[in-house]
């Protein structure tokens, strides 16, 4: 498989027509969010057990702690509980990170010369049920978010990134490409050599945050001009009140 070549551009697109379908469908009441919401949320569980069987740990440079993981685990808790704070953790998060993962993929040449092997399709796997999840549980009307989500979700991902850099520094590991860039081309090329692509990575996460919060952000309830004009009507009409007798 060649990066932006004929099976990636499918794969991408295959992946958009399916969160936009499920979405609407969602949206409309033409099919069960439950059933939906489940399924995915069962999908991610049996593809990271089999990945963890057939890949198994290697301490320390091969846990499950990079953040796509611990994105496909939120997905997980956000389908079933539909808790506020994952399902903004994995709307930003799954969007910025797995969209990126996917549209850059981070795969061994091996892997890429040797498509399709488990590896590869396991790989666009979780990261398209991650978009897809997103799609539903946001755009599909399931869970809206709140006020605020921007700023609790950069939060969470930089108190993760510091228990991340404090493993990386520990262990000499690289989760989250805190110490350098990965080997494939990816966004952060363009960001400066080390230690500055982190800070510009931080901007421009918190960018893409604020962009894609843009379409979900919760309207501010605006008070009717009727309603005013009522109220201070009311308002002048109103006898004075008169001081009481010394």
């Amino acid at each position: 498989m060649r990066p932006f070549g004929l099976v990636h551009f499918s794969i991408l697109a295959l992946t958009a027509i399916i969160a936009v379908w499920l979405s609407i469908l969602c949206r409309n009441n033409r099919i069960s969010t439950r059933a939906v919401r489940y399924t995915l949320a069962i999908s991610l569980i049996v593809q990271e057990i089999i990945r963890y069987l057939y890949f198994g740990f290697r301490f320390p440079n091969d846990l499950p702690i990079h953040l796509c993981t611990l994105i496909t685990w939120m997905v997980v808790i956000a389908c079933f509980t539909l808790h506020p704070l994952a399902v903004e953790f994995v709307y930003f998060t799954g969007i910025v990170g797995a969209g990126m993962a996917m549209i850059t993929p981070d795969l061994p040449k091996d892997v890429i010369l040797n498509w399709p092997s488990y590896p590869g399709i396991r790989y666009f796997m979780e990261h398209a049920c991650i978009l897809i999840a997103v799609g539903v549980l946001v755009f599909g009307g399931i869970a809206p978010l709140r006020p605020g989500a921007v700023w609790r979700t950069n939060l969470q991902v930089f108190v993760y990134a510091v228990f991340l850099g404090i493993f990386n520094w520990w262990y000499g590991t690289n989760y989250m490409f805190l110490c350098r860039k990965p080997k494939n081309p990816s966004l952060l090329d363009y960001m400066g050599p080390w230690p500055y692509y982190l800070l510009a990575g931080e901007v421009v996460c918190l960018f893409l945050f604020w962009l894609i919060w843009l379409p979900v952000k919760p309207a501010r309830k605006a008070i009717p001009h009727a309603a005013i004009r009522a109220d201070a009507a009311v308002a002048s009409a109103a006898p004075e009140a008169i001081p009481p007798a010394q």
